[in-house]
């Protein structure tokens, strides 16, 4: 957690935008009065100046905030908003009139307050995350200079947000670290409210020729064959995925949708009073803290009169010493096959660790292959230090929590071609029967160890029930649902290393007679949408949710609504959606060199490393 991250409030709101939880931290909040105080009464010329009031000592109750909340919504077009400058639509002294993407999800809100005559205050900056069907904002301290920078900037004349200007918003983030913590904050708050409160995956090797695979990175998740933990510790919230369960191609989506499991208000406010006490965020690992709930501590659980024990490491491992490091990577890529559309294709990752080391050791090792990678983006764990790069290592060091961590996470560039190439072609010869044809190549360019364990292509049709199909394809074997048909090319338990293949797959596939449906009208074209940043909202296209969505109805707007959670289906079929895991290496060429960890002080530890890569469950083949 970032040292200098405070919390003033946060809020949970309902799909109704009702305030359901709140809390507010008056240590936090006596920061900010006195901060108010101090440059309300050394501003200059404080009577002329048109943001006096903008410094606001005092937080809206929940009716204030869920009101403010709900005009934002109909000023910036949806929860998110624009986040850019729409003509005709953004207005002066709001979030889209910065003209910064950013503020989809750190937005402010005027809160009317009554104790000042009605007048209106501006709440920055305010962390947006939509999690279930609950909106959480997350309010963290500021310096009040940067609220009155952020109201400037809701007036500027022109647009656009130029990097390294003084009164650019980029430069006002940089300025103000407990951003990242309040994101933190969130996105753990979120977890728990739908259940996602597991550990991330780390591979364990059985033996060191053979590749102990937990579960794929596309959303099984299971922590089977490694350990157990120093103390039990049981989940009193069931996972939104079942251990041992394989989701591929299951679209997670931040986005509030109906039907969401109830809120465990009791759960929440014992995290939040365990994991950030007085609003000062210590440890957001809910593993920790319901393990220190559950059993408490007894005396063997304390460490040397020496050492300070960190609040990520509540109790210390006994037992053999090892660890292990797994890169997952996650490729995000749309192939179109046309040469009008260039493919898109980028990985975002992460290193996980978990580290069985008795005591309390500080663990070091360089991370390679930053140049390679052309690593974008790159954030660590609270528990690592880390000081400047060099030409193509970051070195890092670390005092590890206890079990499965998130070292390290990061957006870089992939060092490969898209594993997957080629088209996807349908059409429907009449009303209940189309044709189709794929021609795919598979690992081309791509060397041992590279390898891939599966793929799967799925063809969904959320709005007609599939009859039947006729078609054989040139390798794999072909599945079929009421509402889709799966077509494994590589089936779980064979593999393709060191060589490429081509697939082709023609037929037919005919559907059940078509039924004319009736839909409210709805001139956004869209009922729910699974995309992160779609809203579920029915609005006059004068005030759209954003952009995108705005163009993609002009694309689509003779086709009806699909009430699913399928980012890219309508009644055209546009895509097909493919999933697969490739182990041996790194496509970013990230990689951990084993022998270069070190641990203080010297044990004799074994160090395994592993990678695994997947395809992001929302990543299409366009059909052409």
């Amino acid at each position: 957690m970032p040292s200098s991250c405070s919390i003033r409030a946060l809020w949970i709101l309902n799909s109704l935008h009702a305030v359901v939880l709140s809390r507010k931290f008056p240590v936090v909040e006596k920061q900010w009065r006195a901060a108010c105080k101090t440059i309300n009464d050394t501003s200059k010329d404080a009577e002329e100046d048109p943001l006096k009031y903008t410094v606001f000592p005092f937080l809206p109750n929940d009716a204030e905030l869920s009101s403010a909340f709900v005009e934002r919504k109909k000023r910036e077009g949806s929860l998110r908003g624009y986040g850019i400058r729409v003509n005709n639509q953004s207005v002066e002294g709001s979030d889209s009139w910065v003209d910064d993407p950013i503020t989809r999800h750190i937005i402010s809100i005027n809160v009317e307050s009554k104790e000042k005559g009605g007048e209106n205050h501006l709440l920055w900056p305010l962390i947006l995350h939509l999690r279930g069907s609950y909106v959480i904002l997350v309010l963290p301290l500021v310096e009040p200079v940067h609220l009155k920078a952020y109201a400037k900037l809701c007036r500027k004349s022109d647009c656009g947000n130029a990097v390294g200007v003084d009164a650019s918003l980029s430069s006002i983030l940089l300025d103000t670290p407990s951003i990242t913590g309040a994101f933190m904050v969130a996105h753990a708050i979120g977890d728990i409210i739908v259940g996602d409160v597991v550990d991330p995956d780390v591979v364990v090797n059985a033996a060191p020729s053979v590749g102990g695979l937990l579960d794929s990175l596309t959303g099984s998740i299971g922590i089977a064959g490694i350990s157990s933990r120093a103390k039990p510790v049981a989940a009193p919230v069931a996972s939104a995925t079942p251990s041992g369960a394989a989701s591929i191609g299951t679209v997670t989506a931040d986005t509030p949708k109906l039907g969401s499991r109830p809120l465990d208000k009791d759960t929440l406010r014992n995290f939040i009073s365990s994991a950030m006490p007085f609003g000062t965020p210590l440890d957001l690992n809910y593993s920790n803290i319901f393990a220190i709930k559950a059993n408490g501590f007894s005396s063997s659980d304390l460490p040397p009169a020496d050492l300070k024990q960190p609040a990520w490491k509540p109790y210390l491992f006994k037992g053999k010493q090892r660890i292990f490091f797994t890169i997952h990577e996650t490729i995000h890529a749309a192939l179109y096959d046309r040469e009008e559309i260039s493919d898109t294709i980028s990985v975002s990752g992460q290193i996980n660790c978990r580290a069985e080391l008795e005591g309390l050791p500080d663990v070091s090792l360089p991370l390679s292959g930053l140049n390679k990678a052309h690593v974008e983006v790159l954030s660590f764990h609270p528990c690592a230090q880390v000081s400047e790069h060099g030409a193509d290592k970051q070195a890092v060091m670390f005092s590890p929590p206890l079990g499965n961590f998130v070292l390290v996470r990061y957006q870089a560039n992939c060092g490969f071609g898209p594993p997957i190439k080629g088209f996807y072609q349908l059409s429907m010869v009449s009303e209940d029967e189309g044709a189709f044809l794929f021609k795919l190549h598979l690992m081309e360019g791509y060397k041992a160890p590279l390898t891939m364990e599966f793929c799967t292509v799925t063809m969904p049709f959320p709005r007609r029930r599939v009859v039947s199909f006729d078609g054989t394809p040139s390798v794999g074997a072909v599945l079929t649902t009421e509402h889709s048909i799966e077509w494994k090319i590589i089936p779980i338990g064979r593999s393709l290393s060191g060589k490429s293949i081509e697939a082709t797959f023609p037929g037919t596939v005919r559907f059940a007679p078509w039924q004319i449906q009736r839909f409210p009208p709805s001139n956004s074209g869209f009922g729910k949408m699974g995309d992160e940043d779609s809203d579920v909202e029915i609005e006059s296209t004068s005030n759209m949710a954003n952009v995108e969505e705005f163009l993609m109805e002009k694309i689509s707007k003779d086709l009806p609504p699909v009430d699913l959670e399928e980012p890219f289906c309508w009644q055209a079929y546009r895509y097909a959606k493919v999933s697969f895991k490739i182990a041996g290496a790194s496509l970013s060429r990230m990689s951990i060199d084993p022998k270069s960890v070190s641990i203080y002080p010297a044990v004799k530890a074994p160090v395994e490393y592993s990678s695994q890569v997947s395809l992001s469950s929302e990543s299409p083949l366009y059909k052409v």
